[in-house]
C-alpha cells in the first residue's frame, strides 16, 4: 500500500474513531451530570455498562476525561496525515521537523493501543465493567498502527526509531519553542491533575472519600454541644451510626464547628434498623438502634459528641463493647446501663423517628441548615459555601 492510500485509510479510521469519542464524551456528560437521564444504548447489563464505566474514576486520566484524550489523539493523527501539505506554507515552515509522519502515526497508534490495554485491564479487574464503544476505539487504534506500518513488526520497530530520531532533531532545531510548549503542556497537566476542574464529579468524590480513610476524628469535641451555644446558623442533622456516609459527615461537621464561630449542630437519631424503626421493611443498618441508645445515655452524662465519634469509629455490637466506650469516657456504668435500657430512651428514639418521617425523610444523612434541606454528603468545600450563605463566620 503506497503512502497516499495509507493516509486515506488512516483518515477513514480517524473519522470513525473521532465520531465514537464524541459519542463517548456525550455519554460521559449525561451519565455524570444529567440526574434523570435514561441509560445509554450501550448499557446492557451490570457488566456491559458504558454508563457505569463513565461514572467510575478510571474514566479520566490526569483530571481529563478519556473521551477528550481520544479526541486529541485522533486530531493529532489527522494532523500528521496532512502535515506534508501544511509545511509547504511559509508560515508553517517549522513543520518540516515532521520528516516521516507515518512513523509518528505508527508510534502514536501503538502507544494508544498499549494504553488502551491498560484501560481494558482496569475496566475488567477494577470496576468489573466493559464499555463496548471504548473497545471499538481500542481496535481502531491498533488498526491505525498496523496500516501505518503495513502490519510488519520490523517496520514498527524502525518507525519507533525514526520517530524518536526525528523528534530529537526537531527539539534541537527549535529548542526554545520546544521548551515553551513542554512547559505549557506540563503546567496544564499539573493543573488538571491537581484540581480535577475538568472532571468535577471526580473532584467531588475524592473530596468526600478522603474523609472515609480517616480512622480517628481529629476535630472531635467533648460535651453535649457541637459549635456555639447561641448560633446564627443551626444545623439539624438526621443520621444513624452505622451509615458510612454519616461517619464522613460527622467529621466534616466537627471540622466546620472548629472553623466557624457561629454555627451549631443538633443531632437527631434516625436509625435504619428494624429493632426500633417500624417504618422500614428492610433492616439496612443493624445495631443502629443499639448505638443510638448508647449516644443518648452518653448525653445524660454530659458527653454526647465524643461518644458519637467513638460509636462511628468502633461500631460496637455487644453491650460489653459499649461499656468499654463508657468506661473510656469515665461514665458511671450503673447509670449508663440504666439509661440505656430505660423507657425514656426508647421513647426519645421513637419520637425522633416519628419526626423524621413526618418530614418525609428517607435517607441519611439529611440536614436542615437554617431550614434549607441538604440530603447526603457534600464535599467540604460545598458544605462551607452553604454555611457561609446562611451567615457562618470564620473564627
Amino acid at each position: 500500500m503506497n503512502i497516499d492510500k495509507k493516509k486515506i485509510a488512516v483518515q477513514i479510521l480517524i473519522l470513525i474513531g473521532f465520531a465514537l469519542t464524541i459519542k463517548l464524551a456525550c455519554i460521559y456528560y449525561v451519565a455524570n451530570y444529567e440526574k434523570y437521564a435514561l441509560s445509554s444504548f450501550c448499557s446492557i447489563n451490570e457488566f456491559i455498562d458504558c454508563d457505569g464505566a463513565a461514572k467510575s474514576s478510571v474514566s479520566q486520566f490526569w483530571g481529563i476525561p478519556l473521551a477528550y484524550w481520544g479526541m486529541f489523539f485522533y486530531i493529532t493523527v489527522f494532523f500528521l496525515t496532512i502535515v506534508d501539505k501544511l509545511k509547504k506554507f511559509k508560515l508553517l515552515k517549522f513543520l518540516e521537523v515532521f520528516k516521516n509522519p507515518m512513523s509518528y502515526i505508527t508510534f502514536l497508534g501503538t502507544i494508544a493501543f498499549a494504553c488502551s490495554m491498560v484501560l481494558a485491564g482496569l475496566s475488567l479487574f477494577k470496576i468489573h465493567k466493559l464499555c463496548v464503544l471504548c473497545v471499538i476505539t481500542y481496535v481502531i487504534d491498533l488498526i491505525i498502527a498496523l496500516v501505518a506500518s503495513s502490519g510488519k513488526f520490523k517496520v514498527i520497530v524502525n518507525d519507533f526509531k525514526t520517530a524518536f530520531i526525528d523528534f530529537i532533531d526537531g527539539a534541537k532545531k527549535y529548542t526554545k519553542t520546544f521548551i515553551v510548549l513542554l512547559i505549557l503542556a506540563v503546567s496544564f497537566l499539573c493543573y488538571s491533575g491537581m484540581t480535577y476542574n475538568f472532571v468535577p464529579h471526580i473532584k467531588r468524590q475524592k473530596a468526600i472519600l478522603k474523609y472515609r480513610d480517616i480512622k480517628f476524628n481529629p476535630y472531635r469535641v467533648k460535651g453535649n454541644t457541637l459549635g456555639a451555644e447561641k448560633a446564627d446558623v443551626v444545623i439539624e442533622l438526621y443520621s444513624d451510626y452505622v451509615c458510612p456516609l454519616c461517619y464522613i459527615n460527622n467529621i466534616m461537621l466537627h471540622q466546620a464547628a472548629k472553623e466557624f464561630s457561629n454555627i451549631k449542630v443538633v443531632h437527631h437519631n434516625f436509625p435504619f434498623d428494624k429493632e426500633c424503626n417500624p417504618y422500614i421493611s428492610v433492616n439496612m443498618h443493624p445495631n443502629a438502634c443499639f448505638m443510638a441508645k448508647g449516644a443518648i445515655s452518653a448525653r445524660n452524662q454530659g458527653n454526647y459528641w465524643e461518644m458519637s465519634s467513638l460509636l462511628y469509629e468502633s461500631q460496637p455490637v455487644k453491650m460489653d463493647d459499649m461499656l468499654k466506650l463508657a468506661k473510656q469516657l469515665g461514665f458511671n456504668e450503673g447509670k449508663f446501663i440504666q439509661d440505656f435500657n430505660s423507657e425514656k430512651t426508647a421513647k426519645e428514639i421513637e419520637d425522633e423517628l416519628s419526626k423524621a418521617y413526618a418530614l418525609q425523610l428517607d435517607s441519611t444523612p439529611t440536614m436542615f441548615i437554617n431550614g434549607e434541606k441538604v440530603v447526603g454528603v457534600k464535599p467540604y468545600y460545598e458544605l462551607k459555601e452553604i454555611l457561609i450563605k446562611h451567615g457562618a463566620k470564620h473564627r
